[in-house]
This record gives C-alpha cells, structure tokens and sequence, in this order.
C-alpha cells in the first residue's frame, strides 16, 4: 500500500451496497437473482431464435442478435458481484477490479449506444432508399458497423479508466454504491480532480447525450416520412421505429441523469443505476418479442422444437 510513482495506496475500495439491513439485503438478492435469471435465458434465445432461422436473415434482425448479446456482456459486468456481496459481511472490490468494472460498464454501453445507431442507419436505408437497401446494408456493412460500435465504446471507455487510473488514491475508499461509478471514485482522489472531471463529462456528454439527440432526430425524421403512408409496409416499418425509440429512452435516459451532469451525488443515483445496470437490460428483448410478431412466432417454433413450449 506504498506509493510508487502514479501508484495509489489504496488497493481496494468497500461498497456499501444498496442497504446495510441484512433482512433488506436477503430480499434484495432473491428479487435482483430472479431479473438476473431473466435477463440471460431472454437474450440467449433472442439470438438462438435468429440465428437458427432462416427468414430472421435480415440486417435487423443481425443487429438485434448482437444488441442482445451485448445486453448478456453488459448485465454480466455489475449483477454477480452485487448478488455475492448481499450475501457477504465484507463488501469489497480490489482496485484493479474496480478499474476493469469501470471500463467495461462504460465499454459495453457505449458500444449499445453506438449499435443504435447503427440500426438507425439500416432502418433509414431501408425507409429512404429501398432501392439501394441490399448494396448499402449488405453483411459486410453490417459487420463493419458492429465492429465499429464495438471499436468506439472501446475507445470510449478506455479514455475513463485512463483518466481515473492516473489520479492518486490515498484514501478514504469508500464508494456509497453496489458497483466502481466513474463520477464516485474520481471524488475519492487525493489530488485536484477539476480537470479530470471536465473531460470526463465531455467525454461522456459527447457520446450520451450527442448520440441520443442524434437518434431521437433521426426517428423522428423517419416517422413523418411515414407518417402519410398507409401501406401495411409501411405501417410496419412504423412500428419497428416506435420499437427502436422505446428502446432508446429505456437505455439512454438513465445513462443522461448519471453520466452527463455535474458530479454530485442525489439521492435517486442508487436507484437510476440498479434500474440502468440491472433491470432495465432486461427490458430490451421483452420490448423486441413483444412487438415483433416474427420473432415471437419463431421463438415459439425453436421452444416446440425443443421441446419447451407446449403444443396446443
């Protein structure tokens, strides 16, 4: 725990967690492990429905498989270690652990923002020049455009964790949280942390809150476009915009309230972040099933198939 250079001296910060009542703590771990239960079959079979069939061949539907794996990366980063220490007396993350948490929360959510507007693109291409769908959004675009959003939350996040990584720790180390948030261990350096804290909200401004104003725009533009036909496709391709929409408020909006504002604790910060990081990933594939007749009609085959969905 001595000092080495940039080297901190704290090797490990303690989590308070969402309660320090061991009654409130068992409830909390039974309600979060059944989400978490959740969460991962509805993904896994989001992209075993598409992959298996043959009509889910289509470049949105290639985007949805990927978005719902990354929602099973994304759930997988702060849900285990929230689940382990409801059930443990010492609540505690090694810093390196903390770093790797850091940067694989802001890795996986910015690569899902970016992924966004990948399927804006595909849904523009399709509403605005059909014409030009195949050659534009062939499968080598597709995967250019994943491996892109991939490449820019990468980016993205190790941009923080270097930020964070190079500030002096010296104590205390305590984070009022379940999980390492950027905002919570920045205030916990010993050194100036003004200029830290200025590039790390235009950091996450310019990729939040641009990327959100940047879809909210793009959709909108697409819905008036359709908004004067009355043909079944496009009453469709409506519908699939609303979907995209939906789902862009639920992953968006609480990543706004905590990543792009000043770095003062409020009091809904607990909250807003258990619904950001582990119910609300949830959400995605019940929004896509529940609204796309297709994929439900097709998970419903692959359960036959297999023998868990019952034959009526």
């Amino acid at each position: 725990m001595e000092q080495q250079g940039n080297i901190s001296e704290v090797s490990e910060f303690l989590l308070l967690g969402l309660s320090q009542v061991k009654e409130v703590q068992l409830s909390l771990f039974f309600l979060f492990i059944f989400f978490y239960s959740l969460i991962l079959p509805g993904n896994i079979l989001i992209i075993a429905t598409i992959w298996t069939d043959g009509h889910l061949s289509s470049p949105m539907y290639f985007f949805l498989a990927n978005l719902a794996f990354l929602d099973i990366c994304y759930s997988s980063v702060t849900p285990p270690k929230m689940l382990a220490d409801f059930l443990s007396h010492h609540k505690t993350i090694s810093y390196g652990g903390c770093m790797c948490q850091l940067f694989f929360l802001h890795f996986l959510g910015a690569a899902e923002i970016f992924l966004l507007m990948a399927m804006a693109y595909d849904r523009y291409v399709a509403i605005c020049l059909p014409l030009q769908y195949m050659h534009l959004v062939n499968r080598s675009m597709c995967c250019i455009l994943v491996a892109a959003s991939w490449t820019g939350g990468f980016v993205h996040a190790i941009i923080l964790v270097t930020l964070t990584h190079r500030l002096y720790f010296c104590g205390p180390n305590t984070l009022d949280n379940f999980f390492c948030d950027v905002h919570q261990v920045i205030r916990l350096a010993c050194t100036d942390t003004s200029m830290v804290e200025v590039l790390t909200f235009i950091n996450n401004g310019l990729v939040i809150l641009t990327s959100f104003l940047l879809l909210l725009i793009s959709y909108a533009i697409l819905l008036l476009k359709l908004k004067t036909s009355a043909t079944q496709g496009m009453s469709k391709a409506s519908s699939t915009c609303v979907t995209h929409i939906m789902v862009i408020f639920v992953m968006v909006t609480p990543a706004i309230y905590l990543y792009t504002r000043p770095s003062k604790p409020l009091p809904m910060d607990k909250l807003v972040a258990v619904f950001h990081t582990v119910i609300f990933p949830l959400l995605n594939p019940m929004i896509y099933t529940m609204r796309n007749r297709e994929i439900k009609s097709s998970m419903k085959k692959l359960l036959k198939k297999c023998k868990l969905w019952p034959i009526v």
